[in-house]
């Protein structure tokens, strides 16, 4: 097993040190695909039926008018942070798949968070291990168009892997720019040039207010232009875009996931200890409410915090915010938004997978009252490699209509190591990236589109096999042409219908 561990973790470093090694993957140049295991062919590249779009209703989240167009601007899709879509994503009718290994001297490997500027091409933040890199890339030949080298990793910042701060949630903004926190506590506002290119236009200095080993996780605007951020270890805070004037409160526990922002000024932040609503109010940043949560204080396997492995949904038509709690088993949690709550705060708290092996470091899906949560106990790169698998699976939990509790509605028994899963509305479908148990001990990752009504797997395609087809936490984004992406390991792999885009 220590052999086995060892040589996992030479094969990761030789790929992810690639930058500094191999020959120059620069802007223009089409990468070559991610390379597969030997007996990649004898995979069966498709299984289950192509899909019937079965559309449902998904009340409309409000359009922040300081965020690019909804589903286009951040990780989570919009400010709410709900992961659905109103397009559709692909339907299993021919999909085709198309990988890039960008292995250079600028652009870095995993390209995790996908955004899509107004001329439709894509803008991520792509990491490896000695930084991020802002990337303008070609939606049709994955050919990166500009690359921003963002400041490099600080030494003894912890586990390049499991960490999301200085880069990993970022938002494009209502003007093609990408604001993004900085490994050296700053947030930048790069903006796109018509060569193309990228250049840095404002840069916001918040290490006066930060601690010396604290990182900056997210970042995002209210509803007046403030761009609010998180740190890692529990300060929060908001900056005036025009003076530049910084407003900080330290919620005293850890902060691992990014926040949802609502239109009357709440902004919905989860430590290792609470739910917060937040607001700024002349000139702080004033609590509105707190709740705890069940926490034994332990970081279960898949997890990369101890505690609620979330980002905060805002849901069931603005009324409620929900997260996953950090009991044995988890618990997703749904709380009435207001500030006044009609009745108690908590609406209800349901346990999703089995005791002892029950974990996600993923925001949950929120589509209307339903919320789907994905388990990812177990998950770690090398656990993934060399045939190893997680713990099942997928759950849908719906909020009552009369808001007075919640029932499960389906359980999926199929394997997500570590994706941000997300759902089309159009389609009926909600998309995964799945790892299943195989008898050769292959490694191969699929594309997986379950039904939202029923949960039962409508087909999965493969996307490839080896350890550079691993995503590490990277989510599905669907564009609006139907196409998805999911980052991985080795870069990008694209999957799309035959006849899409």
């Amino acid at each position: 097993m220590m052999q086995r561990a060892a040589a996992v973790a030479v094969a990761l470093l030789a790929m992810l040190a690639a930058p500094a090694i191999a020959g120059a993957q620069t802007a223009g140049v089409t990468p070559p695909a991610i390379p597969q295991g030997p007996m990649a062919g004898d995979i069966t590249p498709f299984e289950g039926s192509p899909a019937t779009p079965d559309p449902f209703f998904l009340p409309r989240v409000p359009q922040n008018p300081f965020m690019a167009p909804n589903g286009l601007s951040n990780l989570h899709n919009d400010a709410h942070q709900t992961d659905a879509y109103r397009w559709n994503g692909p339907l299993g009718r021919g999909t085709r798949t198309q990988s890039a290994f960008y292995a250079g001297t600028v652009l870095s490997r995993e390209c995790a968070s996908i955004t899509f500027d107004s001329q439709g091409r894509l803008v991520a933040i792509c990491v490896g291990l000695d930084r991020p890199v802002v990337t303008i890339i070609d939606p049709k030949t994955l050919t990166p168009l500009a690359t921003y080298p963002m400041p490099p990793r600080q030494p003894g910042a912890g586990n390049p892997f499991t960490d999301f701060s200085g880069g990993g949630y970022f938002y494009l903004d209502h003007k093609d720019r990408v604001v993004a926190p900085t490994t050296t506590r700053h947030i930048f506002v790069i903006a796109e040039t018509p060569a193309p290119g990228l250049e840095r236009r404002r840069d916001f200095d918040l290490s006066g207010r930060l601690a010396s080993d604290d990182k900056v996780v997210s970042a995002l605007p209210d509803w007046d232009g403030r761009i609010w951020f998180a740190s890692r270890e529990g300060v929060v805070g908001w900056v005036n875009r025009r003076t530049g004037k910084i407003h900080t409160r330290d919620l005293g526990s850890p902060i691992g996931n990014s926040f949802a922002v609502d239109e009357h000024r709440g902004v919905y932040v989860v430590t290792d200890g609470a739910l917060y609503r937040l607001t700024a109010r002349r000139g702080h940043v004033r609590v509105v409410w707190r709740h705890g949560y069940p926490n034994d204080g332990t970081v279960k396997p898949g997890q990369t915090e101890a505690g609620s492995g979330t980002t905060p949904t805002i849901m069931g038509g603005g009324r409620y915010v929900a997260i996953t709690d950090n009991a044995d088993p988890v618990h997703i949690m749904v709380f009435q938004r207001r500030a006044d709550p009609d009745g108690r705060r908590v609406i209800c708290r349901k346990p999703v997978f089995k005791e002892g092996a029950s974990s996600t470091d993923q925001s949950l899906i929120g589509a209307g009252r339903a919320l789907i949560a994905e388990n990812n106990f177990g998950y770690t790169i090398m656990a993934t490699q060399n045939g190893g698998v997680t713990s099942p699976g997928l759950e849908r939990v719906d909020v009552d209509r009369d808001g007075r509790g919640c029932r499960k509605v389906w359980h999926s028994g199929v394997r997500a190591p570590s994706v941000v899963p997300k759902v089309s509305a159009k389609a009926g479908l909600v998309y995964t990236y799945t790892k299943p148990q195989r008898k050769d001990d292959q490694d191969a990752w699929y594309l997986t589109a379950l039904d939202f009504d029923t949960g039962k797997t409508v087909w999965h395609r493969l996307s490839g096999e080896g350890l550079g087809y691993n995503n590490n936490y990277a989510p599905v984004t669907l564009a609006p042409n139907g196409t998805a992406y999911v980052g991985v390991l080795g870069g990008m792999v694209k999957f799309r219908d035959a006849g899409g885009g």
